[in-house]
């Protein structure tokens, strides 16, 4: 099954508009050992300077978030309790935004998912975390900055889902009033959701 890469004038949008674009499209990551891919059941979005929950909260500038600060459609890869997030840049050049990509829905590669993530995985425990998925498809710290329109890490075009919800991101308590925004998505009913 082979996939097109969408084009770069798709991640010029708002960033909440993105977060809700993006539900629906597949990721896709091509590896050595293989090519896995998911559909996008669950976003948030982080809107850079004025959202505490931002690692750029503040235009707070440093070698982990340099890439925010670029043209959008690349990914931002880091490290939170030992697992790799990706995250979509966003927003226009030095607007530091992005979109975290909570869970994905798989559609190839299920059986080199099971092997990076364990044989005893139930299949909705593949990738119904933004840490499950990265390592169920293989996204690694190697990934950060890479263009999100071109192999062997981008979106396709994906499949239109049932009715989008929206609600509070998660695990950003110690965020000020930044907790409260209703910046989630996700594909209601989905049971590749997080939470």
């Amino acid at each position: 099954m082979s996939f097109k890469p969408i084009t770069a004038s798709f991640f010029q949008q708002p960033t909440l508009e993105l977060a809700r674009s993006l539900l629906g499209m597949l990721l896709v990551k091509e590896t050595a050992a293989g090519t896995a891919s998911g559909w996008i059941v669950e976003t948030e979005a982080y809107i850079g300077p004025g959202d505490r929950a931002a690692h750029s909260f503040g235009n707070r500038r440093t070698p982990r978030t340099e890439v925010m600060f670029g043209p959008p459609g690349h990914a931002y890869t880091y490290v939170m309790h030992t697992h790799c997030l990706v995250n979509v840049v966003s927003g226009p050049v030095g607007h530091p935004e992005a979109v975290l990509i909570r869970a994905v829905e798989p559609c190839t590669g299920t059986e080199l998912m099971y092997e990076r993530r364990g044989r005893d995985k139930k299949e909705q425990e593949l990738t119904s975390g933004p840490g499950k998925l990265t390592k169920a498809l293989g996204i690694t710290m190697d990934d950060y900055g890479r263009p999100l329109f071109e192999p062997p890490l981008y979106i396709a075009e994906g499949k239109t889902f049932g009715p989008m919800e929206t609600g509070t991101r998660i695990g950003i308590a110690n965020s000020g009033e930044a907790r409260d925004y209703p910046w989630r998505f996700w594909i209601g009913g989905n049971r590749f959701v997080s939470k």
